[in-house]
């Protein structure tokens, strides 16, 4: 019997789920991390997040295989961690909950929803007809498993994809997939820049004022990837000289965001407060369970994690 420990916020509900789905595995959990700690010593497999497996591992223990209940596993690559272990990260499940917020926001600028909001504050009769996403140039940065399915859920509306990734490539149903060496090209292109670019050494401070000035003027800038992306004085900049049309971003470098940041106040750009991807612990125990008898018969996992590479 395999024993599994759930290293969860809502740990309850994970091992509800899980012991329905799996009745054949011992499962251990705790909300407590002392106990937490003890148990972990002896379970080969672990389910949970990674800020929690990061303070198991500082205390010694270590699985065979741990999955992750996150698409992100930054705290598991700091210096000093060991590396000799599986790790899997969340795949298939935030890509279509991520594609629907990329809708809600990319419709919402197209038929100037806030600007109406207040026009009738201010009881003025707005009959501006709108615009269309039709022939819009798309930019994903970061054309992994969740961007794919963005740009499989943007497709039917008649948009013009491009994307960013860490090697140029082919791949439908983008027009071009080109490195991150010519991020600089392709956003001037761009009606839209959506990034979801994990947290990695390369991907830090991209977005500053140099790369801004690039920007179409009348682009929306979308971050739902990493905050550490975005030199955040400098959107704020961009945004006040008209560089960009304006920005969504819902991740910040320090979350919740301090009630003096900028971002609060500055001209058209909106916050959504990590909101982006709601973690579905229904699709997570399912994707773990897949994983476990993969683990079980020696194959191969979804989502395996490079340490190397960071994702």
């Amino acid at each position: 019997m395999t024993r599994v420990l759930i290293a969860e916020q809502d740990y309850a509900l994970y091992a509800k789920l899980l012991s329905e789905a799996a009745p054949d595995l011992d499962i251990l959990t705790s909300g407590d991390s002392a106990e937490l700690a003890r148990l972990a010593v002896d379970c080969p497999v672990w389910l949970g997040q990674p800020d929690l497996f990061l303070n198991l591992l500082r205390q010694g223990a270590k699985p065979q295989w741990a999955q992750s209940t996150w698409a992100g596993v930054r705290p598991l690559l700091a210096d000093g961690l060991p590396t000799d272990y599986r790790l899997t990260r969340a795949v298939g499940v935030f890509g279509q909950v991520m594609a629907e917020y990329m809708l809600t926001y990319m419709l919402g600028h197209e038929r100037e929803v806030l600007a109406r909001l207040v026009s009738q504050v201010e009881r003025k009769w707005d009959s501006r007809p709108g615009c269309s996403l039709l022939g819009r140039r798309v930019l994903i940065v970061g054309t992994g498993e969740i961007g794919q399915t963005v740009a499989q859920f943007l497709q039917p509306f008649g948009v013009v994809l491009y994307g960013i990734a860490s090697t140029a490539r082919d791949q439908a149903p983008f027009v071009e997939v080109a490195p991150l060496a010519e991020l600089g090209r392709l956003v001037g292109q761009a009606d839209y820049v959506i990034n979801l670019l994990p947290d990695t050494d390369q991907t830090h401070d991209l977005y500053d004022a140099a790369m801004f000035k690039r920007f179409n003027p009348e682009a929306l800038f979308i971050n739902a990837g990493r905050g550490v992306s975005v030199v955040d004085a400098d959107l704020v900049e961009a945004l006040k000289q008209g560089h960009l049309a304006g920005a969504v971003i819902d991740v910040c470098r320090q979350e919740p965001l301090p009630v003096k940041h900028p971002f609060w106040t500055a001209w058209g750009l909106l916050l959504t407060g990590h909101s982006s991807g709601p973690t579905s612990p229904l699709a997570l125990v399912r994707l773990f369970v897949e994983n476990l008898r993969a683990w079980e018969q020696g194959a191969a996992l979804r989502g395996a994690v490079d340490f190397s590479r960071g994702y």
